[in-house]
């Protein structure tokens, strides 16, 4: 029986397991298979990602490239850019991106066409597993009626199974292994062996009760962040507006040891779940004649704070007698969060071009990202850190709080700093205007600046 045949290969572990897509979310997936014991294939089309792998060597800052070594030189990994490698696997975890278009829909460009090379090569008895976050139903109607159409039967001739993504870059606590990880099967069977397989591979399988659930469960993870953000940011553009530190407020509520959980704003939201996640749901609520009014709200309120940033640069500019026009603007920070070099829809590419089409002289310094393309496909490079510089800026935006910026001696060239995360909460210098907080103009030293 196929089922049968299929379960004994997880439990002796002399299944040949596959994860297509080798990005933020399937290499360190595929790092946790080989060391559940598993023989993996990881298949992605960049030959620049598969001969970085085939050399040992990982393009992924939560992957040390010792493991990747490790995995391909005992023959446990095989990355690979064919996608014929789908025959010899016995499970199959697609990881791609999912993107939305320009007017916001979903893109599940990158999931067709895998489903269309798995049609190629497919064998019977094979598990499927789609990771990749996307709308309610997708895993029904990509994957399972697609590969049905082909006279195969889920549960008997397939196995088919959602089990959403959580990664969190740079997490120095929580990773792919000791994260929960939530799946549905669209059968029992299915189930039973999605559960199997990642048994050995996270430390806790969480079941549920079919792939719709586990979609779902992953669109309210990110929509309840987006909406809650999206919140805290509308208060610190009041608190702005009342000359009342957010922050400080923020602090006080979190004292209350119930009801309350802290949230934080900023200079607008980045990475690829809480940005894309919450319009999928909005997206296919309306299938169904449901507007969700909180999500767009959300949705506009976090998108307008790269704007936001960009006015309140305006009015510190002012009270310091200049423009935005013309300002020589350093932003400190360019990936989405602390410590890692992941510019997936990070805000500071947006606050970047927002400033240069403001007539802003603009640059940036990321220790982390140290590259990135602007929108008309330039390649623009972070700046050297050098304080001396630094001080011929007409001010400095923070962006990105990384650890590793030295905050007292960035507060002491004595440039106006628009600090969008609290980083300099522990300072005080009258040239320092926090996201949140209203502007002091009683205490601005004119004479400060290049």
């Amino acid at each position: 029986m196929i089922y049968n045949h299929l379960k004994e290969k997880l439990q002796n572990k002399t299944a040949k397991v596959g994860v297509i897509g080798l990005g933020y979310v399937g290499l360190p997936l595929t790092m946790e298979m080989v060391k559940g014991g598993f023989t993996v294939y990881g298949i992605d089309l960049d030959n620049r990602k598969v001969e970085s792998l085939l050399d040992g060597e990982s393009y992924i800052q939560d992957v040390p490239s010792s493991i990747v070594a490790d995995a391909v030189g005992s023959g446990k990994f095989v990355p690979t850019n064919r996608f014929e490698a789908i025959r010899e696997l016995d499970t199959i975890s697609i990881c791609v991106p999912t993107p939305l278009s320009e007017h916001q829909d979903p893109d599940t460009s990158f999931i067709v066409s895998v489903v269309n090379e798995i049609k190629k090569y497919i064998k019977k008895g094979t598990l499927i597993v789609l990771e990749s976050t996307t709308y309610p139903g997708t895993t029904e109607e990509l994957i399972e009626y697609e590969l049905e159409a082909l006279g195969l039967t889920v549960g008997r001739d397939f196995f088919l199974c959602f089990s959403p993504e959580r990664v969190d870059p740079g997490n120095p606590n929580y990773n792919t292994y000791n994260t929960p990880k939530v799946i549905g099967g669209t059968t029992e069977k299915c189930k039973e062996l999605g559960i199997m397989l990642y048994n050995n591979v996270v430390k806790t399988v969480v079941p549920v009760s079919s792939p719709k659930v586990a979609e779902m469960s992953k669109l309210l993870e990110n929509t309840f962040r987006s909406v809650n953000i999206a919140f805290v940011n509308e208060l610190a553009m009041m608190c702005d507006r009342m000359s009342i530190d957010v922050w400080e407020v923020i602090r006080a509520a979190s004292t209350k040891p119930f009801g309350f959980m802290s949230f934080y704003p900023g200079p607008g939201i980045g990475g690829h779940c809480i940005p894309l996640d919450p319009m999928y749901l909005s997206w296919k609520a309306k299938e169904f004649r449901f507007y969700s009014k909180f999500i767009e709200l959300a949705q506009s309120i976090n998108d307008n704070m790269p704007e936001y940033v960009l006015n309140k640069t305006a009015q510190v500019l002012n009270v310091y007698a200049k423009s935005i026009r013309n300002s020589r603007v350093l932003l400190l920070g360019m990936s989405y969060k602390p410590d890692i070099d992941d510019l997936r829809e990070s805000p500071g590419l947006e606050i970047y071009e927002l400033f240069k089409k403001s007539g802003a002289k603009v640059e940036y310094y990321d220790p982390y990202a140290t590259t990135f393309k602007d929108e008309q496909g330039h390649i623009v490079e972070t700046v050297k850190y050098d304080p001396d510089a630094f001080s011929q800026y007409d001010c400095l935006v923070l962006i990105t709080n990384h650890r590793s910026f030295s905050y007292h001696e960035l507060a002491e060239i004595g440039v106006p700093i628009i600090d969008t995360r609290n980083a300099f909460a522990d300072i005080k210098s009258d040239n320092i205007h926090k996201l949140g907080t209203g502007i002091n103009q009683k205490d601005v030293k004119v004479s400060v600046g290049a």
